[in-house]
């Protein structure tokens, strides 16, 4: 019990903002591309509980947490009617990309706040230091993996904005597939890997090589080491 509230301590806190603060990102874009369903929803908000998805901001992250399982999660995705963007493909890439950003700069901002650790009182530095070093962690991971080029992820969308339009066509077609794809080589491929002893973790080898190398920039030219 004492572990899991530890763990709870030090990552509820990361997740919840970065999950939430990804989606409001995407409304913020929309809005200033010409889309205001998100802002008419009441989805225009930095207040996380605003996007929060019960299941799979709150439930799902702590059973993964519980279970040593991947980190995985989401938030209420805020809604955008595409066809209001203007213009409409450069829309669609901005909005996509707006997510995945936000996130990178909530790591940035998370890399800057490791200075003030000497500043604080004794028993709040170890809290502190591992909320920053979890948010680093679970930014990166969320950008990295949301660009990622399979529709609905955030990567598909930006490819269907730059694509020719015939391109674009088929793989937004992707899109009713994609999920499922994602989920099968982020959790079955995996399992099917473990059960004849081959590591068939593609997308953990296609993100974590690149979070690492994010982060090592980040912590090289803002951190206190750097």
């Amino acid at each position: 019990m004492n572990d899991l509230l530890s763990g709870i301590a030090v990552w509820a806190l990361p997740v919840i903002l970065a999950v939430t603060l990804h989606e409001a990102a995407h409304g913020y874009a929309a809005r200033a591309m010409g889309d205001d369903t998100a802002e008419r929803m009441g989805r225009i908000s930095l207040n996380p509980l605003r996007h929060v998805d019960p299941f799979g901001t709150v439930i799902l992250p702590a059973f993964l947490l519980v279970v040593g399982g991947v980190m995985f999660g989401w938030a209420k995705p805020v809604p955008v009617d595409f066809s209001r963007l203007r213009p409409l493909r450069l829309g669609m890439v901005v909005v996509a990309a707006a997510g995945p950003a936000v996130n990178v700069l909530m790591a940035a901002m998370a890399v800057l706040g490791l200075w003030l650790i000497p500043v604080m009182p004794d028993p709040a530095q170890l809290w502190l230091f591992e909320n920053l070093k979890n948010a680093i962690y679970i930014n990166l991971l969320l950008a990295v993996f949301n660009m990622l080029p399979i529709p609905p992820l955030d990567g598909g969308r930006v490819m269907t904005g730059l694509l020719p339009w015939p391109l674009a066509v088929r793989l937004a077609r992707l899109e009713r597939f994609g999920l499922l794809l994602v989920l099968g080589f982020l959790f079955l491929l995996p399992m099917l890997g473990n059960a004849v002893g081959i590591n068939l973790d593609l997308l953990g080898w296609l993100v974590s090589g690149p979070v690492r190398w994010i982060a090592q920039v980040l912590l090289g030219v803002l951190g206190p080491g750097g």
